[in-house]
């Protein structure tokens, strides 16, 4: 009769513990992590730096001032603070957050250039505006 009674108890502690493990919460499968590289920095000739400085008029009324190191330009629109992007190519400059890109020398000339932002990284919108180099 003994053996009986301490199986009682036996077969309530395993009926618990596997309870506990019921409760716990799974990995949610839903969930994406996306992981990709940042684009390779390159470093530019003072000559390549050169062809992408100067004072651009923006489509939208905008007018943005590029200055350009070997690594980096910053691109100061309207009296705003200047925006820092590095270089991807003499001709493509992308933002750290990878939220602007900046590519310049297009055209027929040359002098035109395509910047691409997203306003709110909260909303699925990329905004794309086309200039002509107004200054050098």
């Amino acid at each position: 009769m003994r053996p009986l009674t301490l199986l009682l108890p036996a077969s309530l502690l395993v009926l618990a513990s596997s309870a506990g493990a019921q409760s716990m919460p799974y990995p949610q499968a839903d969930q994406v992590v996306e992981v990709t590289a940042p684009a390779r920095q390159v470093i530019l000739q003072d000559d390549e730096a050169r062809q992408v400085e100067g004072t651009y008029a923006m489509s939208n009324g905008w007018r943005m001032k590029v200055q350009a190191t070997q690594r980096y330009v910053y691109a100061a629109i309207d009296r705003q603070k200047p925006l820092r992007l590095r270089a991807v190519s003499p001709d493509r400059f992308v933002s750290a957050d990878g939220n602007v890109e900046m590519n310049f020398n297009q055209g027929d000339l040359g002098d035109d250039m395509t910047m691409s932002y997203v306003p709110d990284p909260r909303i699925a919108q990329v905004i794309v505006l086309s200039a002509k180099m107004a200054q050098r």
